[in-house]
């Protein structure tokens, strides 16, 4: 599924327009990212947390030629689903 697969989905569920639930879903994503660029963190009960996290330096191995390199910290975005969402998932599989 893709951006205009969802908004057409959002649109039939919210019996909204196509249209509206385009600018919906951008709304969301911006909300969302604005938030956690800040480094806040957007908890959707139900769903999950969006947050930054850091990632801790760490050596690497360059692939072409072999050779060990160091890979800088860096923040990362990172998602953890809920437990309601993963059992729904979990259910799904089941059948």
């Amino acid at each position: 599924m893709n951006r205009q697969d969802l908004a057409k989905i959002i649109a039939e569920k919210g019996q909204i327009s196509n249209a509206a639930s385009e600018r919906v879903l951008k709304a969301l994503i911006d909300a969302v990212t604005e938030e956690v660029v800040k480094g806040g963190m957007v908890q959707l009960v139900g769903f999950g947390t969006f947050k930054l996290a850091n990632r801790a330096a760490r050596k690497g191995v360059n692939p072409q030629s072999g050779a060990e390199m160091k890979i800088p910290a860096c923040k990362v975005p990172s998602f953890k689903a809920s437990s309601v969402w993963k059992d729904a998932c979990n259910a799904a599989k089941k059948k």
